[in-house]
């Protein structure tokens, strides 16, 4: 099969075209044909190998996997002897391993169907950030109408889904983001949007309810300014910090400050359910959430589709095609 693959980890100039065997599965496994799959920050990690204790668990000097991605969109192709839940020729969506090729594995429990009303392509945006959004407004406690949101980094993957989840749970939202995706921003539902480049969010002027601070960078007492004095942080990333544990530092700081405060500052790793795909098929299906694609690479363009991931020039998601299904 053609399959995107690197030897090392590095710049998008480590990913080359190639030609490799399909996986095989396990019996807990199914083969997917995949259609499309999703460009997110942890593919973009861990082709970098950025921050390095990531490499203790994706390999030392290189990725033990050398086919990168995990969101995917696809057709059931082959079912390992305990799967019980998909057929051959299922349309399904979900977390593989390495879908950047015309084959990828998943295990059952990582799968959904795909929702009828989605392209491969839009489905294939949907796992790793529309997750990670529900995670972390699950990680608050629960919204009740007219509570104010703030969503930093809401024009990328996971804010795009963040604001749409909080306006529909009927939240108040207030998107942050850059002056060329302040209508992005608008379109998806916030009620109200600050440009980072000409205003603090946590200037004094509003105060929030529950901030999601979606791969942004603010000092913990920034957050804490801009916070109710019983407010929520949720910190789902961050991409500055040192080269060995990157975001963590801070992450970890504000867990060890949160006993010391009326506010609650926590944080969320990201896990990959069934649950959580079927409860977002829901949401979409009934027109609660939508996709949004910045713009699809073919397969052989993932370089060129990683080096535009990393300019930070995406509004919304970047989607890679792979093949057409089969007529």
């Amino acid at each position: 099969m053609r399959a995107i693959v690197q030897e090392a980890y590095g710049p998008a100039d480590v990913l080359h075209l190639a030609h490799i065997a399909r996986p095989a599965i396990s019996e807990k496994e199914v083969l997917v044909r995949v259609h499309a799959a999703g460009l997110d920050r942890g593919t973009w990690h861990v082709t970098t190998g950025l921050p390095y204790a990531l490499r203790l668990v994706y390999g030392i000097r290189a990725p033990k996997n050398p086919v990168p991605g995990l969101d995917l969109a696809g057709t059931v192709t082959a079912v390992g002897a305990a799967v019980t839940r998909f057929s051959v020729g299922d349309e399904v969506f979900g977390f593989g391993k390495g879908p950047f090729a015309e084959f990828a594995a998943a295990r059952e429990d990582k799968l959904a169907r795909k929702p009828a009303n989605l392209t491969f392509e839009q489905a294939s945006v949907v796992p790793v950030s529309a997750s990670t959004a529900l995670q972390a407004l699950r990680a608050a406690r629960p919204i009740t109408p007219g509570q104010k949101v703030l969503v930093l980094g809401a024009s990328g993957g996971v804010g795009s889904y963040a604001v749409q989840l909080a306006k529909a749970a009927g939240a108040v939202v207030t998107g942050v983001g850059s002056t060329a995706k302040m209508d992005l921003i608008r379109s998806l539902g916030a009620d109200h949007v600050i440009d980072y480049t000409r205003q603090d969010f946590a200037d004094g002027t509003a105060r929030y309810d529950l901030i999601l601070d979606i791969a942004g960078n603010p000092t913990l007492a920034s957050l804490r300014n801009a916070l109710t004095p019983k407010g929520t942080a949720v910190i789902t990333g961050g991409e500055e910090g040192g080269s060995w544990t990157g975001s963590m530092d801070r992450q970890l700081r504000a867990l060890a400050l949160n006993p010391f405060i009326t506010q609650r500052l926590t944080m969320i790793t990201s896990k990959q359910r069934a649950s959580d795909l079927e409860h977002l098929t829901g949401l979409i299906e009934a027109g609660t959430l939508t996709p949004v694609i910045d713009r699809a690479y073919p397969l052989e363009q993932v370089p060129d589709a990683m080096r535009y991931f990393d300019a930070g020039k995406a509004r919304g998601k970047i989607s890679i095609t792979i093949q057409a299904p089969q007529a």
